[in-house]
Parts: structure tokens; sequence; C-alpha cells
């Protein structure tokens, strides 16, 4: 079976192409590098430079036999969303529907979709699960929701199996620590080079964090699914406030560090820093009894299951992407 991968020299797209290549799947990959990197491929697979809204993208189709596509290659900031939201809703939708039409053209079998807890919204109650309100409050969380209604189209009309995953706060190795990452590699960064930690509100809001080698396995588990369509949140149920968290990081840098509080959100003159959730408890729920289980890398329940996976990337960022061994993971 040959998997295409998009975006797959980006954050998560690398780590799933290592699952991918250690498990003897052959690989194809496109990524236009506009944040991914070269660097980040560990092994030599086939990679296409293109946009997914390109018509090129149909090379990878007719020089390969393509059994299934996993998309992950997206416009992933919300705050360019609302700058953008026309551009966000070109790359977001117009590159799924791209890869849907080449995927009903070719007879490929399998869809899997990078979506986002951002599709719900304000939380109504927590954990939320896949029955709660898909109601977006950005454009970008409005350009996932009309991908999945996609998925479930073609799944309808052309029976593409599709998955759509809704990852929760993904972090890890290979994560940007600019704007367009995630809060724990922009506080890792600032707290390295001395810089505030910037906290939108009383820092009190929570966040579900779910390891990178983790999602890249749900992805890989959701090709291995026989289903007509579904969509999944991919979190761990576990919450952790960025009050806890900077506590977290505290520790493991053992030193102060200088807390910033900001009481209105927003788009200010500060840029980089990851926009927080306006409501608190924004948590989401991985079990789904029948579908894909899966667990996070265990160190202990709730907010210490993470210290020494938290530690080790720090050390990693601190020693400019020199090699650090992780921790197994356990899955189950």
């Amino acid at each position: 079976m040959a998997v295409l991968v998009t975006g797959g020299a980006g954050f998560i797209g690398s780590h799933t192409v290592d699952l991918l290549v250690e498990e003897g799947t052959e690989v194809v990959v496109i990524d236009d590098l506009s944040s991914g990197k070269l660097e980040n491929l560990e092994h030599t697979v086939p990679f296409y430079r293109l946009d997914v809204r390109s018509k090129e993208v149909e090379r990878c189709f007719l020089e390969h036999e393509i059994d299934a596509v996993i998309h992950l290659a997206a416009q992933v900031s919300v705050e360019s969303s609302l700058k953008e939201p026309q551009r966000d809703m070109e790359i977001n939708l117009g590159g799924t529907l791209n890869l849907l039409e080449l995927c009903r053209k070719h007879d490929v079998a399998k869809f899997v979709f990078a979506s986002s807890v951002a599709v719900y919204g304000e939380p109504k109650y927590v954990p939320v699960d896949e029955q709660h309100e898909l109601a977006p409050l950005a454009p970008y969380g409005c350009s996932k929701l009309a991908s999945e209604f996609y998925l479930k189209l073609y799944s309808r009309l052309y029976g593409l199996q599709t998955v759509s995953l809704r990852y929760a706060n993904v972090y890890g190795p290979r994560q940007r620590s600019d704007g367009e990452g995630g809060v724990i590699a922009i506080f890792a960064r600032r707290a390295l080079l001395g810089e505030p930690l910037v906290i939108y509100g009383d820092g009190n809001q929570t966040r579900d964090f779910v390891y990178v080698r983790d999602v890249a396995r749900a992805n890989l588990l959701a090709l291995g699914r026989s289903v007509k369509s579904l969509g999944l949140n991919i979190a761990t149920s576990k919450e952790t406030s960025i009050n806890q968290l900077v506590e977290i990081l505290k520790q493991q840098l053992g030193k102060d560090l200088f807390k910033y509080y900001l009481k209105e959100f927003g788009f200010g003159s500060l840029t980089g820093i990851e926009l927080p959730d306006e409501a608190r408890g924004n948590i989401e729920n991985l079990d789904k009894p029948g579908e894909i289980y899966l667990a996070t890398a265990s160190f202990g329940q709730g907010i210490t299951a993470t210290p020494l996976q938290v530690a080790n990337f720090f050390l990693l960022v601190a020693n400019r992407g020199k090699p650090v061994k992780w921790p197994s993971m356990v899955l189950f």
C-alpha cells in the first residue's frame, strides 16, 4: 500500500512519515515547505514540493499507486484566518477538495483528514465529545468543518472511506516556536531566551496537550479502520491550565520565569503568542467505544503525565536540535 502524506515535512506530518516507514509502508510526501522542513524527513521517500491546491498534485497519483491519503497540509494559524479568511478557505477547503477529487478519479480507498477541535467553538460542557455542537469561532475552524462535510459527502457519493481526526493541542519535537507553533514550544523558546511569558486572562484556562507521536500513531490507526465516514477527537482527556504549564517549565528549567498577564484577548502588537480559548475547560474526549483507542505516553495521571516529555522537549530546544532520548510510549 502506498500512502500519500500531505504536509509530510511538517511537525505532525514528519512523525507520521516516520511511523509509516518504520512499519514498512511505501510513502509519498507532498509539502510546499512554507512551514515544513526537509530536515524533518529522516527517511528517503519520494518528495514533491507542491501546493495542495495545484493541479500538479495529480503527478503523485499518476507516478505512484496511491491507496490512501493522510491529509495534514493546512493553514493552521487562527490569527491568520481572521486576517485573511479567503486565503484560509482556499488553502484548507480548496486543497482538501482538490485531493478528494483526485482520490475519486484514481480510485483511492481511504482518506484521513487532520481536523481540529476548533470545529466545536466555545465548549458547552466538558469533556467535549464528538456529539458536541459544532460552532467554530474563527474562519480556521469553519474551513476545517467545511472540509469534514466534504469528506462525508464524498464517502456517501463515491464510497471513499474517510476519517476526520480532530486534534487537540499537539506538542513535541520539530514543533515551531514562532507564531505558528503551540504554546509549549513558544513558552520554551521565550523562557530560554529570558523573555516574558505572555498569558492572556488569568492563566486558568485549560488545554488538552497531546504528544505528537501519539497523534501520528492515531493517523496510522485510522488507516486501519474499516469505516464509511467517521469523526474522532484525538486528545488525552486530561486538563492542564496555562499556569500549571508555566510551573512545569519553571521546575524543569530550575529558574524563575517572568509572567506577563494580559486582561484582554485579541490581536495586539505582541506576535508569536498562541491565542487562548476564551472558555475554561477546553478539553476533548478520546474515548469512543468501538473506534480508535489511543493512550498517550504515560508517566502518571493528569498533569504528572507530561513533565518528562516537556523537560526533554525543553532540552531539545536548548540543545538546538541535538538528539535527545525520548521516553517510550505506551500504546494499548
